[in-house]
């Protein structure tokens, strides 16, 4: 098997610093079944935002922070539930910050493998998904990580891990979810790590355009430490519809639409950096008050409810055209024509985007933007934090820098 390397382009040589800290809106009870120590959700209140020390990697004619889109009535909800309901098989690859994929556990992978010296790196995922289309706004999902096998012995696969995570209601898990009727969404979901670090789990799901049954989930991993944030690692799912919701009950085996990528070719960097042109715009403006002393209140897995879940959904809705420079600093190249990009624009945000180019000059991405009005003073003060939410289709012009 040829080896596989790194495909990172000028990272940030410091992590992203911040004034502010990272919340959730309600204490969540994760339920994990797993045999290695998971990420625990944090009780924190609700959405928060950043003040970035990186260079600028993002610059928008059409800055974020004045789009006034926001949404109240939730208009589409029933029409996103129903395109995001279902079973969604695939594969799913954990990479390094710098874009390597991680090996699986060895104590998991088939002696076959290891008696052939085949490394690997892919993981044979489901994700039962379900979303009440009337009576409240509620989503729950599965993650789940099915053991290896060899050749067709994948009719037989059994599970490894399931984790479940939960959008509204009493366990909700998330500080901010963003949607829109084709499917996609965005989610902000506080957690800590097994060290005891507090993480950001950043989900974006995009839906193929070309294909309403295909879609990326890319979860960014950022470890957040004394007002500062760090890329620690980047998960990435390439699902298919593979029907109504089952709960999971129907193990994937070599049916399976999708296939292994972990060693694929990554995206073309020159394909990525310079001037896009947006065709489409779809923002969310999430806005709240809370204390920073949340941010350093930790809880375990039953811990009671802290802060009511409002202003927890928002729909994603039609904004003005824009247009974007991307720069290399800050940008991952991985696998299915994806990219990760994290740093600084050049209006103080710190921002997190995640981009799937699906031809030649055609992209689509999701931005997840953290502002911060200077009011934070102290742990103690009371302050007003703005995220953005934010799905963009663009077209990259002729001219590249």
């Amino acid at each position: 098997m040829a080896s596989v390397a790194a495909h990172v382009f000028t990272p940030p040589k410091a992590p992203i610093t911040s004034t502010a800290a990272v919340s959730s809106s309600k204490t969540p009870r994760l339920r994990y079944h797993r045999n290695y120590p998971p990420h625990r959700l944090l009780s924190l209140p609700s959405p928060s935002a950043s003040d970035s020390a990186a260079g600028p990697i993002v610059t928008d004619s059409h800055p974020l922070a004045t789009a006034a889109a926001t949404s109240t009535t939730l208009s589409n909800w029933v029409e996103f539930a129903r395109r995001v309901s279902g079973e969604w098989d695939g594969f799913g690859v954990e990479f390094t910050s710098e874009g390597a994929p991680v090996e699986l556990p060895e104590n998991v992978v088939p002696g076959a493998f290891r008696e052939w010296g085949v490394q690997v790196f892919d993981w044979q995922t489901q994700c039962p998904t379900l979303a009440e289309e009337h009576g409240g706004l509620l989503l729950t999902y599965k993650m789940i990580k099915l053991l290896p096998t060899v050749g067709c012995e994948a009719d037989a696969a059994t599970r490894y891990s399931v984790e479940e995570r939960v959008v509204g209601g009493e366990d909700n898990q998330v500080s901010a979810f963003a949607y829109d009727s084709s499917g996609s969404f965005i989610a902000v979901c506080p957690m800590e790590n097994p060290g005891g670090q507090k993480v950001l789990e950043l989900e974006h799901c995009l839906v193929d355009p070309r294909d309403k049954e295909a879609r990326i989930r890319v979860i960014q991993v950022v470890l957040v430490e004394e007002g500062a944030m760090w890329l620690e690692k980047i998960r990435v799912f390439s699902e298919h519809w593979d029907g109504p919701f089952r709960n999971g009950e129907l193990l994937g085996g070599c049916a399976i639409r999708d296939s292994a990528f972990a060693t694929t070719a990554v995206v073309d960097v020159s394909e990525v950096v310079g001037v896009w042109q947006g065709t489409s715009l779809a923002i969310a403006r999430l806005q709240s008050e809370h204390k920073y002393m949340g941010y350093l209140h930790y809880c375990g897995l039953d811990c009671a409810s802290i802060v009511d879940i409002e202003d927890i959904f928002h729909e994603l809705v039609v904004d003005l055209p824009f247009k974007t420079i991307r720069e290399l600093h800050g940008l991952v190249a991985l696998p299915k024509q994806l990219w990760s990009l994290s740093g600084e624009n050049k209006d103080g945000e710190t921002q997190w985007e995640v981009g799937w180019l699906l031809d030649h000059g055609n992209a689509i991405t999701s931005r997840c933007v953290f502002l911060n009005n200077g009011m934070l003073k102290a742990s103690y003060s009371l302050a007003r934090f703005l995220m953005q939410l934010c799905l963009l289709s663009g077209m990259k012009c002729a001219i590249t820098i």
